[in-house]
């Protein structure tokens, strides 16, 4: 059964409003500088421990859903202009 507690928050008074995951103060743009530079999730993990492996896959997950939404509204866009 899939969670339905948040893994992302923004709170001003942490990292003046920056998202981190719930519960640290690690940024969620961290996790997604790691990817970008193609190291693995497990290194992302062993330098932030206090990340769940759940909080990063949920995340991902999101993430990858948003950008394939976003290339199918551009693609849609393209093709009717």
């Amino acid at each position: 059964m899939a969670s339905t507690s948040p893994v992302v928050h923004s709170d001003p008074d942490i990292l003046g409003g920056t998202p981190v995951f719930v519960g640290t103060r690690v940024p969620i743009k961290t996790l997604l500088d790691y990817l970008e530079a193609g190291d693995p999730l497990d290194e992302f993990l062993d330098h932030f421990p206090s990340v769940s492996r759940q909080q990063a896959m949920s995340t991902t997950g999101c993430a990858y859903a948003t950008l394939e939404l976003a290339k199918e509204m551009l693609t849609v866009y393209a093709n009717s202009a």
